[in-house]
């Protein structure tokens, strides 16, 4: 249980909403593909009635742990207001597992309530929403094959505690980063402060927000020791990405 009075302690489960904005020639009001849900977490649902989330086009999942899944059903509002299935991306196995996890919305046996609606597409490399290109960057999350996803200079790594040699590229001109930073002490499927602060020092990016973060960080005396341009992120904070 947290007992910090700071509000940026007050934490819930990693998650992001990427706003693109209307594309040109688009109403601001209404696009085709607007909104991108990363991951549904296990506090979907407090969350986006804390943030009046009334709009989700698609949704990204990094991998399948339960705090980066367990939000799913709760898209079945979304369906209803935008009367359409929501397009969910992830990697072939993360995909495999929500058929596993969630089996009653692929095959339907419930009496009485609703299933979301939902399509997956498999990822195999970087692809278009919203006339945005948006790059899968393979990431490890200990021995776990997770996914970390690059828009434009910005890059959301989270559930990670290594960098493949092959991704490092895929991160060059990263100007804007979110990355997992668990603790002080070393974890074996997360960065500690320390490694993440080196990681960013390597992607040369000019900010750099942690999250996935433990009550070992408070966020007033973390943030107060953190290289310049780098900052605890915290439950409700919008970012804006130039480009």
């Amino acid at each position: 249980m947290c007992v910090s009075t700071d509000p940026h302690d007050q934490r819930t489960r990693p998650s992001i909403l990427i706003d693109i904005g209307p594309r040109d020639g688009e109403s601001a009001t209404r696009t085709a593909v607007r909104y991108i849900l990363v991951d549904t977490s296990t506090d979907f649902r407090q969350q986006a009635l804390a943030r009046r989330i009334d709009r989700i086009d698609a949704i990204l999942f990094t991998h399948s742990h339960a705090d980066h899944v367990c939000g799913l059903d709760d898209i079945r509002r979304y369906n209803e207001m935008q009367r359409t299935a929501m397009p969910c991306f992830g990697s072939a196995q993360t995909l495999a597992d929500l058929r596993r996890i969630f089996s009653y919305i692929f095959a339907p046996v419930q009496q009485g309530g609703g299933v979301p609606k939902i399509e997956l597409f498999p990822l195999g490399g970087a692809f278009s929403l919203g006339g945005v290109e948006i790059v899968p960057v393979p990431v490890m999350h200990g021995k776990l094959p997770v996914l970390g996803f690059r828009v434009g200079a910005f890059a959301y790594l989270t559930d990670c505690n290594h960098i493949p040699d092959a991704s490092w590229p895929l991160l060059a001109g990263v100007k804007t980063v979110i990355l997992d930073a668990l603790r002080h002490r070393p974890h074996s499927t997360h960065f500690s402060l320390s490694e993440a602060v080196d990681v960013v020092a390597r992607i040369g990016a000019d900010r750099a927000y942690f999250t996935h973060i433990s009550h070992d960080l408070g966020h007033a005396e973390t943030c107060a020791r953190l290289p310049a341009g780098v900052e605890l992120a915290y439950d409700g904070q919008v970012i804006e990405v130039p480009g």
